[in-house]
């Protein structure tokens, strides 16, 4: 980071403070009257207020999120400093947290590793690319943990840690929640769910609480065919609940067994095509794309899990022991990148009338199992141990069917040749690939406070991991390679520390500061498709066979302020990255590689800041700027590779991210009910979707036209060149009523109809086909709740 962002951050920290001074000195004699509501988390795996914790964390309550409009995952990162998510599909997201960011990991990948860690309460669900898409019914809160948590989380929360919070059983008694909504999406169609919640005691010493929803999604994007207009392809569902069981069957022990099962299916992407190599000069307009054949995405999970503790006197024992089955299924249109294929080996153009359908499944397997003593009475020192273990079994499976596929390249290429390389699989399948991966870790951790002083608490900790990787990869078919069963493994030991300070300056201000390591995993990467590559692209992507561990240290002062009705949290870091690593697509060859960049860093400010000036009326700001860059040029024959140049920027995060949210209660003047109006307003900085999208010229072979379709001309040719990702902005608005036992809201979310270009897909290098993942239009909405 430069001299002059870093006057600048320090500058904004201390002014923010010095303005929440003055701020508390005005509120004092209000402060009884407007004291906001303490959120108590867990990031340390101690209950605790986010004033007492000593690092940068975010909670955002039910209550928040409902408020913001928010529906999933991404909603709510727009309302965190520092948390971006990269829309990739339905439940195929990716999470950043403080711009440590690889860039675009697609589905073909699995064998790379997730730089955010993702839990449901205490079961940890990361998966790498399929960040699951989790309701929001029923939580308690989301929970952020900004910078590296490898100490109590994982080699998974090298850049941070999301959590999942849910509502709890109890035996309080009998209570419960229902929900329903209806939604219509502009120049889409209509949308809705129904959700249900209820919590039953069974005596003093046991409780089950079950939750259940199913929802649909309004579908907004249209799709040209060679016979018509599709429209509203990418609607979806997401069906699902889970069932908790609290047992206590002593003063001392508590069980909580529970099941989760979700299901989401969609019939298409929300992906507006650019350009695609099949449509001959059809039109296509915004939110449009071109199809020979129907999409289709599915993921099934099932996640059962036991977490139990044992109150021993001066300790308590917990462990958490958790199983995980998971089936994804991608199913997309391959046909404009395979005929593109077709069209150099000299297929007979009648092949390109076929349509070509890649399928991804992915079936993936984890048990977990945590087991860990904490320090429960009272004294200046308190502390946290433990040991993990995991087993993860992921298969992937990468099919291409194309009916009548083998004989074109017989005619083409000569009798025999589709069954000469077909290795096993069907011959209409020009490419065919199985990885199975089998992941063991096993991990000792530990973290100890130490009360100094009275206002003075030092933290350590660290955690000693092992792991091992073993990959088999079999492929066949035209693109591919025949490769049988090849066996690669991949292993690594090490020890990540993390140090903090927390000082309580008053009763009113508290400074923090931190220094932590974290880590992600290395790996293999797969061959590359030589049959599709063209020019001198096996040369330029063909010698990175392997990818080493990456690893970062993160330094950070911060400051926390709460008096009455104000509260500022706010953080300067500094993150320095080793090894990062960055992948790029290998040119025409279709297939994706993983590098290894030496040096890059990550920095800067984060913000957030809440107020309630009168009763009824809270506001709240959230403000992040980062400096997310790489310090290392990565070349091939001369020439950089990519667009890995020192100091372009990282992928995927924006250099900006500010969202501002407020709500106005008041007596609506009859049956005791409340009305209140709620509004939030997120900009988004401009973003790239790989480091290459930042490079002069990179979309100049589209310019170019191919052999067999033709660029429209519909679009400003410019945005196929420019693959700046434009900032944007949402506004969501909500109004209702609140009466003892129901609530009615009405909204809109995206009232400006803001188009953002959330991600950039293309095929093939950009020959097949280009587009860009967007975002929902406009949508008004009804919902109404019962609680009970």
């Amino acid at each position: 980071m430069n001299k002059a962002i870093l006057k600048l951050t320090s500058s904004a920290l201390i002014l923010s403070s010095l303005l929440g001074a003055n701020a508390y000195a005005q509120d004092v004699e209000k402060e009884t009257a407007l004291e906001q509501d303490v959120i108590i988390v867990t990031a340390t795996k101690r209950a605790s207020t986010i004033q007492e914790v000593p690092f940068s964390i975010n909670a955002q309550t039910s209550d928040a999120m409902e408020k913001s409009g928010a529906t999933n995952l991404e909603d709510v990162a727009r309302s965190v400093a520092g948390l971006t998510i990269q829309n990739l599909g339905p439940g195929q997201s990716q999470v950043a947290i403080r711009g440590v960011s690889a860039g675009q990991i697609v589905r073909d990948q699995p064998g790379v590793k997730e730089q955010v860690g993702v839990y449901l309460d205490e079961s940890v669900i990361s998966l790498s690319l399929f960040t699951p898409d989790l309701d929001l019914f029923d939580l308690n809160r989301i929970e952020t943990l900004r910078g590296p948590q490898g100490t109590l989380f994982g080699s998974g929360s090298m850049g941070g840690t999301i959590r999942y919070i849910t509502e709890q059983p109890n035996t309080d008694g009998v209570s419960g929640k229902v929900e329903a909504n209806v939604n219509t999406v502009t120049d889409g169609n209509e949308g809705g769910h129904l959700k249900g919640a209820i919590n039953i005691p069974m005596g003093d010493k046991a409780a089950l609480r079950a939750v259940g929803y199913t929802t649909q999604y309004a579908g907004y994007i249209d799709a040209l065919t060679p016979t018509g207009k599709k429209e509203d392809v990418n609607t979806g569902t997401r069906n699902g609940g889970r069932i908790a069981l609290l047992l206590e069957p002593s003063d001392n022990i508590k069980i909580t067994p529970r099941v989760i099962y979700q299901e989401i299916q969609a019939d298409g992407f929300n992906r507006e095509e650019a350009y695609n190599w099949l449509s001959a000069g059809q039109q296509l307009d915004a939110r449009e794309q071109f199809l020979l054949t129907d999409e289709e995405f599915k993921d099934e999970t099932l996640l059962a899990d036991i977490t139990a503790s044992i109150d021993l006197g001066s300790v308590e024992l917990t462990s958490v022991t958790s199983y995980i089955d998971r089936s994804i299924l991608v199913s997309r249109d391959a046909s404009a990148l395979t005929h593109s294929v077709s069209a150099d080996l000299g297929f007979d153009t009648a092949a390109f009338e076929i349509p070509s359908n890649l399928r991804d499944s992915t079936a993936y397997e984890s048990w977990t199992q945590e087991l860990r003593l904490s320090s429960d009475y009272e004294g200046p020192i308190q502390w946290v141990g433990g040991i993990f273990y995991s087993t993860n079994d992921r298969s992937y499976e990468q099919l291409l069917p194309t009916p009548g596929y083998g004989a074109f390249t017989d005619d083409a290429l000569g009798a025999g040749t589709a069954a000469a390389v077909s290795n096993g699989y069907s011959e209409d399948s020009p490419y065919n690939s199985e990885l199975d991966y089998t992941l063991d870790q096993y991990a000792i951790f530990g973290e100890v406070n130490w009360e100094a002083t009275d206002r003075l608490t030092l933290t350590a900790g660290g955690r000693y991991y092992d792991f091992e990787e073993e990959r088999t990869i079999s492929q066949g078919g035209l693109f591919g390679n025949v490769i049988s069963n090849q066996a690669d493994t991949t292993s690594s030991q090490g020890f990540n520390p993390r140090f903090l300070l927390a000082y309580e300056v008053n009763d009113v201000v508290t400074l923090n500061a931190q220094a932590a390591q974290g880590f992600r995993l290395g790996g293999v990467n797969d061959p590359l498709n030589e049959t599709l590559c063209q020019g001198s692209d096996i040369d330029t992507f063909g010698g990175y066979q392997s990818f080493e561990d990456e690893t970062l240290w993160n330094y950070e002062a911060g400051l926390k302020a709460q008096k009455g009705s104000f509260s500022f949290n706010g953080a300067v870091f500094y993150s320095d990255i080793k090894d990062l690593q960055v992948t790029l697509d290998a040119g025409t060859c279709s297939s994706r590689v993983v590098f290894n960049v030496p040096e890059a860093h990550s920095a800067g400010i984060e913000a957030e800041v809440g107020y309630s000036p009168i009763e009824g009326l809270n506001l709240n700001m959230a403000l992040s700027l980062l400096e997310s860059q790489f310090d290392s040029t990565v070349e091939s024959g001369g020439a950089v590779l990519g667009g890995i140049r020192d100091g372009n920027r990282l992928p995927s995060v924006p250099e900006y991210q500010f969202s501002f949210s407020g709500s106005y209660y008041w007596d609506a003047g009859f049956a005791g009910a409340d009305a209140f109006i709620a509004g939030s307003l997120q900009l988004i900085g401009d973003r790239y979707t790989q480091p290459t999208d930042q490079e002069p010229g990179q979309g100049l072979p589209i310019a170019t036209g191919l052999a067999y379709g033709t660029f429209t001309g519909n679009e400003d040719p410019s945005r196929l060149v420019d693959l700046d990702l434009d900032s944007y902005q949402t506004l969501n608005l909500s109004a209702g009523l609140e009466f003892e036992t129901w609530k009615l809201t009405g909204y809109i979310t995206n009232a400006l109809d803001e188009d953002a270009d959330l991600s950039f897909d293309r095929e093939r290098g950009g020959r097949a086909r280009l587009g860009f993942r967007t975002n929902s239009p406009r949508t008004i909405g009804m919902t109404i709740r019962k609680d009970f």
